[in-house]
C-alpha cells in the first residue's frame, strides 16, 4: 500500500502542489500553537551565545545591514502529525526564528518549493510575529515545471501572500545553470525578467538576483545581463572544498566569486557546509581540524572561510536544530576572519577529503518525489555517513569488516524504509535533470545496491 501511495503522484503534480497549488492555507497553519514559556529566546542563560555581537555586512545598493549568518529555510524541523505522518513543526520553527532574531540573525531565505511547498507559509507565520524591520526576507521564482507567464506571476504573487509581506527584500531567479535555453524559456521568452525589473522599480522587490548551479558558460551568459538588469546580488555555492575542487558540473567557487567581485556585486553564499558534508567529515579530518583549533567546531571552519571574503553579504545555513543555530552564532558573533595560512590549511584539508568517495548530495530534495517511491536523499546520505564514520569496507578481509557490515546494513534499514531502498530503482533518470549537483543518481543507486548485496552475501568487492 505504501509504495502505491508514493507512485500516485508525479513530478508535475508535485511541483504544482509546491507552487500555486499548495493545499495548506495560511489560516490553517496559523492555528499552530505559539511558542510557550518553556523557551524564551530573550532570556538566554548561555553566556557563550552572545545577543549583541553579530557581524553585519552593508548592502552597497540599499544600505541594508545584513547579518553574515543567514537562515536557510529549506530544512525546517518536522514532527509526527495526528495521522502519523511527518509535518512541519510550526511551534519549533517559531522558537528557532525567535532565537535567531534575538541573537542578531535577520536574513531568512526560502522558496515556493522548499519543504514540499510549505516553507514560505511556515516561515511567514514565524516572521509575522516580529516587527517588519527585524528581518529581511528572500524568496525565489521557482518556476521549474510550468514556466508560463501566467503561472510564474501567480507563483510570484502567492509568495507575498504566504510570507505575509508587502515587499520582498531579496528576490531570486531560482537554480539557474542547467543550460542557456532553459534560462531563456523560464525568464526571457515569457517576459518574466522584464516583469520582475518593473516590480523592482515599483518597490515590490528591493533587490533582484539569481541563484546558480551549473556550467561556466551559463554563468557567464547570465552575468552578461548585468549591463541591462544591474543585478543587486547573486547567490552561489561556495565553500573551501568547492573553491578549487568543485565536483560534477559545478564551477570552482574561486572563479565565481572573482567574477562577481570584479563587478562589485554582493554575494550570498549557499552550501557553506556542502549540505552538511563539511561538518560530518571523516574522523581523521575532524581530528585534524580540532587539533588546529580545539575550542572550535568542525563546522565553524567552513563558516569562517566564506565570511573571510569581503563581498559576501550573508552565508546561508539550514539550521534544523537549536544547537546548530547556537554554534553558528558563536562563529559569527563576533567574527574572526581566517588568515592566509588558515585558508591554505583548509585547502590542504579539502585535498585530503577528496580521497574519500562521498556522493555530493546536499539533501536539497529536488530529486523528489521519485515516481517509484525511493527515498533518494536518505539512501545517499546514509552511504556518505558510513564513509565518514569508517564503516565502508573494501574487502571482507578488512579487520573491521563485521562491525562495518553490521553498521551499514542495520543503519540502512533504520534510515530508509524497505519499500524505498535502492533496489527499487528502475533507472528512469527522471531525478537526474533536477539535481543541482549533477549527480547521476540511478548510477549511484545501482552502485550502492550492489555494495549492499555484496555485504549481505559476504562477497569480495
Amino acid at each position: 500500500m505504501e509504495k502505491k501511495r508514493y507512485n500516485n503522484i508525479g513530478r508535475g503534480e508535485f511541483l504544482a502542489r509546491l507552487g500555486a497549488g499548495s493545499a495548506l492555507t495560511v489560516a490553517a497553519l496559523a492555528g499552530c500553537k505559539p511558542s510557550t514559556a518553556k523557551f524564551d529566546p530573550y532570556a538566554v542563560d548561555d553566556e557563550d551565545v552572545p545577543t549583541d555581537k553579530m557581524e553585519y555586512r552593508t548592502n552597497p545598493r540599499t544600505g541594508d545591514k545584513v547579518s553574515i549568518l543567514g537562515y536557510g529555510c529549506m530544512r525546517w524541523p518536522m514532527r509526527k502529525g495526528d495521522d502519523g505522518r511527518d509535518e512541519l513543526d510550526q511551534e519549533k520553527i517559531n522558537e528557532l526564528v525567535d532565537y535567531a532574531i534575538a541573537h542578531g540573525v535577520n536574513y531568512f531565505d526560502t522558496s515556493p518549493v522548499y519543504c514540499q511547498g510549505k516553507s514560505e507559509q511556515v516561515t511567514g507565520i514565524a516572521l509575522s510575529r516580529h516587527a517588519r524591520d527585524k528581518f529581511l526576507i528572500a524568496t525565489k521564482m521557482s518556476n521549474f515545471s510550468n514556466y508560463s507567464r501566467e503561472n510564474s506571476i501567480l507563483m510570484y504573487n502567492r509568495s507575498f501572500e504566504m510570507l505575509q509581506v508587502d515587499t520582498i527584500d531579496y528576490y531570486l531567479l531560482h537554480n539557474i545553470g542547467s543550460d542557456i535555453r532553459s534560462f531563456e524559456a523560464r525568464f526571457i521568452d515569457n517576459g518574466i525578467l522584464d516583469f520582475l525589473i518593473e516590480e523592482r522599480a515599483k518597490g515590490k522587490i528591493r533587490n533582484l538576483g539569481w541563484s546558480f548551479h551549473g556550467s561556466k558558460e551559463v554563468f557567464d551568459h547570465i552575468l552578461a545581463y548585468h549591463d541591462k538588469v544591474h543585478w543587486d546580488f547573486i547567490q552561489i555555492q561556495m565553500n573551501y572544498s568547492d573553491w578549487h575542487n568543485a565536483r560534477g558540473r559545478n564551477v570552482n567557487a574561486e572563479y565565481l566569486y572573482a567574477e562577481l567581485e570584479k563587478r562589485n556585486i554582493p554575494v550570498v553564499i549557499m552550501e557553506p557546509l556542502l549540505g552538511g558534508r563539511l561538518s560530518n567529515v571523516p574522523n581523521h579530518i575532524s581530528a585534524r581540524l580540532q587539533q588546529q583549533e580545539p575550542e572550535r567546531s568542525v563546522a565553524s571552519w567552513a563558516f569562517r572561510f566564506v565570511g573571510s571574503y569581503p563581498m559576501v553579504l550573508t552565508a546561508l545555513s539550514g539550521m534544523t536544530y537549536e544547537e546548530h543555530l547556537q554554534d553558528n552564532i558563536r562563529t559569527y558573533a563576533p567574527f574572526e576572519p581566517l588568515s592566509e595560512e588558515d585558508k591554505k590549511f583548509l585547502f590542504e584539508t579539502a585535498e585530503l577529503m577528496l580521497q574519500y568517495p562521498t556522493i555530493p548530495c546536499n539533501d536539497c530534495k529536488y530529486c523528489m518525489p521519485c515516481p517509484y517511491g525511493l527515498d533518494i536523499p536518505a539512501i545517499l546520505l546514509h552511504y556518505n555517513k558510513c564513509v565518514n564514520e569508517g564503516n565502508l569496507s573494501r574487502s571482507s578481509q578488512d579487520e573491521n569488516f563485521r562491525k562495518a557490515r553490521r553498521a551499514f546494513l542495520v543503519g540502512y534499514d533504520r534510515a530508509v524504509e524497505k519499500e524505498r531502498q535502492a533496489d527499487r530503482c528502475v533507472g528512469c533518470k527522471q531525478c537526474n535533470e533536477h539535481c543541482p549537483q549533477r549527480i547521476d543518481i540511478p548510477r549511484q543507486l545501482r552502485r550502492i545496491d550492489k555494495y549492499i548485496e555484496d555485504l549481505k552475501q559476504g562477497r569480495e568487492f
